[in-house]
């Protein structure tokens, strides 16, 4: 796809994790505009040795996220790795790694700044004021309870100033979340993210996963406040610039190839209910507690 200088958004629908994840890669691969990045390789002269990103903006709605099958087979990603990752958005297991003065740390978690919000001047100075640390999730909960209807219960993630100055700020802008009732007066609760930079073909999978999990321990919360059942209901994803890297094509490649030659995406798929799937993140929880360490990975 040539560049006009209009970026280009992309509205995808799909009914579970798997479809969407496979039905945003192809709709990349095939629309998104060719763009460098900033971590794209160079040789000594200062040309680019990547292949440009296909990049896009884009809306993903998932109308079931809970339902199966929930978990794609070919994610770059495997189990172990997704349920740590699950672990550090919804639990904190690795707010330990923060240290923003440690160039070898974290600046920051997803948990972190959902659950213990704390606006800074600098991130990397220890000496800088600091307000009172702000557990958002908490507040989206009263929030709910206390009007279902609200538009109003929301998080977010990034900290002004601060974050600008580092070189690794949170790619998770927001989440917003709403309740809704059906003709049943049943209700249904529904979440939105908002990313300012995604990673498609290594990051978006796992992000959603861990996410539309947090979707799950709202709703419950919720339910348990209220005394009535609250559904998950859709999820709704917005990328102001979801992109495949170039340096991923080789990779990225082969898998672009199944999915077109066989368009049913649930051959390529699990359900989280499977037993393999159950005894490796029952494994991994299990090391976890042994080693909180234990598969220390890059950021998605």
């Amino acid at each position: 796809m040539s560049s006009n200088g209009q970026i280009p958004v992309l509205l995808i629908s799909a009914e579970t994790l798997p479809e969407a994840w496979e039905k945003l890669i192809l709709a990349l691969w095939e629309s998104g505009s060719r763009v460098h990045t900033e971590y794209d390789r160079r040789d000594a002269h200062g040309a680019f040795e990547d292949e440009p990103s296909r990049d896009a903006t884009v809306l993903v709605e998932v109308k079931t996220p809970l339902a199966e099958p929930r978990i794609h087979k070919n994610i770059p990603a495997g189990l172990e790795e997704l349920e740590v990752y699950r672990q550090e958005v919804l639990y904190g297991i690795h707010d330990h790694w923060i240290d923003p003065s440690d160039p070898d740390k974290w600046t920051y978690t997803y948990h972190q700044r959902l659950y213990k919000y704390q606006a800074v001047a600098r991130l990397d100075d220890p000496g800088a004021p600091r307000l009172a640390p702000v557990n958002q999730m908490d507040y989206v909960i009263e929030k709910l309870c206390e009007h279902h209807y609200t538009r109003r219960a929301q998080a977010v993630t990034w900290i002004p100033g601060a974050d600008a100055a580092t070189e690794d700020p949170p790619c998770l802008q927001r989440l917003w979340f709403r309740i809704l009732a059906d003709e049943r007066d049943e209700w249904h609760l529904n979440m939105n993210s908002h990313w300012r930079s995604r990673d498609a073909y290594k990051a978006w999978f796992m992000n959603a996963f861990a996410l539309t999990d947090l979707q799950r321990t709202v709703a419950e919360a919720v339910s348990r406040r209220m005394k009535r059942v609250v559904h998950v209901g859709r999820y709704a994803d917005v990328s102001d610039s979801l992109h495949i890297y170039g340096s991923y094509f080789r990779q990225a490649e082969p898998e672009v190839a199944k999915m077109k030659a066989d368009p049913d995406y649930r051959h390529r798929a699990w359900n989280s209910t499977d037993p393999a799937v159950v005894e490796i993140f029952e494994e991994t929880r299990t090391k976890l507690r042994a080693n909180p360490d234990y598969v220390r990975g890059a950021r998605s």
